[in-house]
């Protein structure tokens, strides 16, 4: 799982800087950069927050991470569309009525 590369795309896609996303999310940009960069694992609570922040369900945050061999098995065109359509979302502009719930 590289849950870090996965925060960095959505927030690339989302057009956002760190210091943007850090703010949103309540934390340092110090700390946000360490997580995008693999080098701390953060809690539950922490990508529940920065999926709020990003306006993404959670699931898509652990989708993007995941690596081949923690898909389940899933056929590779499947997870290609699944990508593909993850990614679409995140180049949707931001709702912020449909702010998701922690």
């Amino acid at each position: 799982m590289n849950i870090g590369s996965a925060i960095q795309l959505a927030r690339t896609k989302r057009k956002l800087s760190q210091a943007q996303l850090a703010q949103r999310a309540d934390m340092s940009v110090s700390y946000l950069s360490l997580l995008e960069r693999s080098r701390r694992d953060p809690p539950l609570s922490t990508l529940q927050k920065l999926a709020k922040a990003l306006h993404v369900p959670l699931e898509i945050l652990f989708f993007l991470g995941a690596e081949e061999n923690e898909l389940g098995g899933i056929n590779k065109e499947l997870a290609g569309q699944l990508a593909y359509t993850a990614l679409e979302l995140l180049n949707e502009p931001e709702s912020p009525q449909a702010d998701l719930p922690l």
